[in-house]
């Protein structure tokens, strides 16, 4: 019996072709992966080229903390994933192909073609995804009751975390209108008397401190001491820069008929005439300390979640869902909806992000207040407990450990509910479409205007 053995040559030599085999491969997946960062970088500069020059940086910015809410809420899913032994395989920007990736260990890293979202794969999230045996033990499915409810929870939770910090910087470093006291924030000519307040010396940034010896405490006794003095000489006690300064103004006598006419007082007024100077009076920014704005944070959010939910339960409730599809079906009914300033209703995401823009135009405490209401109002609507969103997994599991026993888990037949699930998801779409098109049609009166 003769046996066909390679010799030892032989062997080494298929063991060097088969290493430059691999090499070659690597290499060539390695150049593939600089490829495509390249493009993705290119598209990435070519945006911001764009925006820049079609001045659109506001529309950016916006469009970048959205990219960030979204991938912040998949690391809160990411890392309690990783914390509980879970095997996690993807964590990406957008759905669809994959226009760039990275693999690390056994986590591929990157971005897909669709930016309508991201996403975290941990294996064996449902018993109807087959996995290899030799990973089950690291399936979603397996891990005990505490581990599932924190992966599901870690996303929503991300949104209150971020809410938080923006808080928390909003207070330190922008800080909050005061009730007290009142600050030139601009001019504005008053018809056939110039700017009084301008020629006399007043620069924006003052804040008056009295009027004609009445000491102010906010924006409207400042408004009403002006008002009540048509055309008398005015002595204004002021500070600028920390160092007090009086100057003496002529109130010009404006027609009452006219400054009603133009919206500029929303009391009734007996005089013939009313007292201004041309100014536009803001109240003064206070901010607060790094440690008391961690109280203060924590007050405001736990306020902002109620008055959301107070909210989402009025868009969601029969109500308003028959409102808002009187809206879709009548536009004069959508357009006096746009121009209430009461108007709540389901908004798309080129809603928000209209809204956002508007208020990053506007300065960036608008902008960042607004990015907290749609931080803490999507991570509230992750929670709403139904596939596929966050909350039908918590769902779940806690249906499962209420069914389970020591000895035999229970595990939930997933696939009986996708009649409820397909529904649901029905409900969305329409939702999301109903609110794009009147997003687009009938949009919300900007509030920052």
């Amino acid at each position: 019996m003769i046996e066909d053995r390679p010799s030892a040559g032989d062997e080494h030599g298929d063991d060097a072709v088969t290493i430059d085999a691999e090499n070659s491969d690597g290499a060539r997946e390695h150049r593939s992966q600089r490829f495509a960062l390249a493009r993705l970088a290119l598209i990435v500069i070519a945006v911001i080229v764009a925006g820049v020059l079609t001045g659109n940086v506001a529309l950016l910015v916006v469009v970048g903390a959205i990219v960030a809410m979204v991938m912040l809420h998949e690391l809160g899913h990411y890392i309690a994933a990783r914390l509980s032994g879970m095997k996690v395989t993807e964590y990406f920007f957008g759905f669809g192909p994959r226009v760039w990736s990275v693999r690390r260990g056994e986590i591929d890293y990157g971005v897909k073609a669709f930016p309508l979202g991201g996403y975290v794969k941990i294996i064996g999230m449902t018993n109807l995804e087959t996995v290899d045996p030799a990973d089950e033990s690291r399936t979603y499915r397996q891990q005990s009751f505490p581990r599932r409810l924190a992966v599901a929870l870690a996303g929503s939770t991300m949104h209150f975390v971020v809410a938080f910090v923006m808080f928390w910087a909003f207070l330190v470093f922008i800080g909050l209108p005061s009730s007290h006291g009142a600050t030139v924030a601009g001019f504005a000519s008053v018809k056939h008397s110039g700017d009084p307040a301008r020629a006399a010396g007043i620069h924006a940034g003052d804040s008056i401190i009295a009027v004609d010896g009445h000491r102010v405490s906010s924006v409207a006794s400042v408004a009403s001491l002006i008002r009540s003095r048509p055309g008398q000489i005015l002595t204004i006690r002021l500070e600028r820069s920390g160092r007090p300064l009086t100057v003496k103004v002529r109130a010009a006598s404006v027609p009452a008929s006219a400054v009603l006419a133009r919206g500029a007082h929303t009391r009734p007024v007996r005089a013939k005439a009313i007292g201004m100077i041309g100014v536009e009076l803001s109240a003064p920014v206070v901010t607060v300390g790094v440690l008391p704005a961690i109280g203060r944070s924590g007050v405001d959010l736990v306020r902002l979640t109620r008055d959301m939910l107070q909210g989402l339960g009025r868009n969601f409730s029969l109500h308003g869902l028959s409102a808002f599809v009187h809206d879709l079906a009548s536009s004069k009914a959508a357009s006096r909806a746009a121009k209430s300033t009461s108007t709540s209703r389901p908004l798309s995401i080129y809603g928000a992000v209209n809204l956002a823009t508007q208020a990053a135009s506007s300065g960036l405490g608008n902008l960042l207040l607004m990015l907290i209401e749609i931080f803490v109002a999507l991570g509230i609507i992750n929670l709403f407990p139904m596939y596929p969103l966050d909350g039908g997994h918590v769902a779940v599991a806690v249906y499962e450990r209420l069914r389970s026993k020591k000895a035999r888990p229970y595990h939930a037949d997933v696939s009986k509910l996708a009649p409820v699930m397909y529904a649901f998801i029905a409900f969305l779409v329409f939702l999301s479409i109903g609110a794009l098109y009147l997003d687009i049609t009938h949009p919300i009166a900007n509030p920052f205007g």
